[in-house]
């Protein structure tokens, strides 16, 4: 974007987690001493000759950026710099970056950020923030040697056209820039400091502002009781059904002491020499179900810490880290789950299933990966993750992960077979025709909305947190929507199960899994809505990098489900 650059200093190291999500913190040139204010200090000045094609080519770019709404996002002792400005009601909005500048239409209407001052009127001009009035909230620790802590840091942008850019003295016109405007432009970035003490903020609740600004929760209590409704509905279903059904079921099965009653039986009773039948393909299935257990105890753990406050927005990237190593380490019960069901499906070929367990699924995933960084790289963006990293993960996936596999895997061999409480016969049932809802398609694609209905508007909360940069941070939201999530994906299965048996069909091992991993289907179209309905991604690669990204987590929610 061409802004003013810090001379010769490092970039701030940064963990797994922040590396994995594209962050990347740059040195500024903006210096401040503590409790020395400062009015109206130059930081530098750009100037554009738009007859050389290389600087119109930089003024494009930055009006381009103001056009689309492009944020800064600074940070002062690992604190967001914050915006808060007046909404309606009286209330206030921090917003934790402001914007680049702003843009009037042709028609004279302000666009985003401009509505905040009366004096940008001018039509089809752009107007660039070259100055900053910051505020910088301490408080003073008593008792203590230990001096002040920083506890918030807040500003306002502000538009100057300085006069003199060597001497500026921060008043007069804002900073237009003509979208027909030829000639030189000059652009001088200044800022000015104030230091104000807080009694009332202690350091430790200062990360609190963000609450204050978001006024969503009630949205997610409303949500959460949708959620809770469906589940207390789903649950007597599946009590019923257990308890009344499968009771008179069951005494019914009982009072037939003659074998001529026998031959007019109907319902579930009748498959149990077909019930334990292996599936077609499972390999695969024993695969999926191996690495769905890695991906559950993972989210258990990690929502868990993130719910005690371990990984809070103040400890950036701590989620992803801690996600990625926990992934890392629990190689372990994968391997067992898929070797234990693998050999109760009768399976012989152990070598692949475990090489299919430790390299499928994080393979596809790595893939993935690897592709949007190429794009990335290509881009020349700084989101891209270093070649080091990419190193790093791997040595992880295979020094780590695939020998944990190996040992999960040769434990649930050495284990018998699980036993199966009836014989199979030897010669296959043939399975009746079937009514519509009692069909394997149908019957997965209703299984999955219930499941889904529990979790759509945490969903628009996390994808607002990733792709439009708002903090997430109702870890304890998120934690009993998981909850509620695993509940309903275990009852909608198993009452679709109860129908399909009772229609004689007993091929369930296949259809349990994707009758609760058909959400994943729904969160699919859910984000190709969420593109085109929130988001103005315009470019190829963007459109790439947004679908590849969420394939990632589609194929993880998958298996999650499933």
């Amino acid at each position: 974007f061409d802004f003013c650059e810090a001379e010769g200093k490092k970039r701030p190291s940064e963990n797994l987690g922040q590396v994995l999500f594209g962050e990347r913190i740059e040195p500024s040139p903006y210096r401040f001493t503590f409790n020395k204010k400062e009015t109206c200090k130059s930081v530098c000045t750009k100037t554009y000759d738009t007859t050389k094609p290389e600087d119109k080519q930089k003024l494009d770019f930055l009006k381009k950026s103001m056009l689309l709404n492009y944020q800064h996002h600074w940070i002062v002792d690992n604190m967001p710099v914050t915006w808060c400005y007046d909404v309606e009601d009286g209330q206030r909005f921090c917003n934790p970056g402001f914007p680049i500048g702003c843009y009037i239409t042709e028609d004279g209407r302000p666009k985003d950020a401009c509505v905040i001052n009366s004096e940008f009127h001018e039509k089809d001009t752009f107007y660039i923030f070259n100055h900053v009035d910051i505020k910088i909230y301490y408080h003073v620790v008593e008792n203590e040697a230990l001096g002040a802590r920083l506890v918030a840091a807040k500003l306002e942008p502000k538009s100057y056209k300085h006069t003199h850019p060597d001497n500026p003295d921060c008043s007069g016109v804002p900073m237009d820039i003509s979208n027909k405007a030829s000639g030189e432009v000059k652009i001088a970035y200044t800022y000015s400091v104030t230091f104000h003490e807080e009694k009332t903020i202690r350091w430790a609740s200062r990360w609190d502002y963000i609450l204050e600004s978001m006024p969503h929760t009630h949205i997610q209590w409303f949500s959460i009781m949708n959620s809770l409704v469906i589940v207390l509905f789903l649950s007597g279903m599946v009590a019923m059904i257990m308890l009344r059904t499968l009771h008179k079921d069951i005494a019914r099965y009982n009072q037939m002491d003659s074998t001529e009653d026998a031959q007019e039986e109907f319902g579930w009773k009748l498959v149990h020499g077909d019930i334990f039948r292996p599936p077609r393909k499972g390999m695969l299935l024993s695969v999926f179900l191996g690495s769905g257990t890695q991906i559950l105890i993972m989210t258990f753990v990690t929502l868990f810490f993130a719910c005690l406050g371990f990984l809070s927005p103040a400890n950036r990237g701590a989620l992803m880290t801690c996600a990625v190593v926990l992934w890392v380490l629990l190689g372990t019960p994968a391997g067992y789950v898929a070797a234990r069901f693998y050999k109760s499906f009768g399976g012989e070929k152990w070598k692949t299933n475990v090489l299919l367990t430790s390299f499928l699924c994080p393979g596809i995933v790595f893939a993935d990966f690897f592709i949007m960084n190429l794009i990335l790289w290509g881009e020349g963006s700084s989101a891209a993750i270093p070649f080091g990293t990419l190193v790093a993960i791997l040595a992880l996936w295979f020094c780590i992960s695939v020998p944990l596999t190996f040992i999960g895997a040769y434990f649930g061999f050495k284990k018998n077979a699980i036993e199966h409480p009836v014989r199979t016969n030897q010669i296959p049932r043939q399975i009746p025709e079937q009514s519509f809802y009692t069909k394997p398609l149908p019957g997965i694609i209703m299984g999955g909305i219930l499941p889904f209905g529990c979790i759509f508007i945490q969903l628009f909360f996390i994808l607002n947190s990733i792709w439009s940069h708002q903090m997430y941070y109702m870890f304890g939201f998120l934690f009993l929507v998981f909850i509620i999530l695993v509940i309903t994906c275990s009852e909608a299965t198993i009452l679709l199960c109860y129908f399909h048996l009772c229609a004689e069909d007993y091929h369930w091992q296949w259809r349990s899994f994707l009758t609760s991993g058909f959400t994943a289907v729904y969160f699919l179209i859910y984000a190709i809505h969420y593109f085109f309905s929130k988001l103005q991604i315009t470019g190829t690669a963007s459109t790439i990098l947004y679908f590849g990204y969420t394939m990632i987590m589609v194929l993880i929610f998958f298996l999650f489900t499933g």
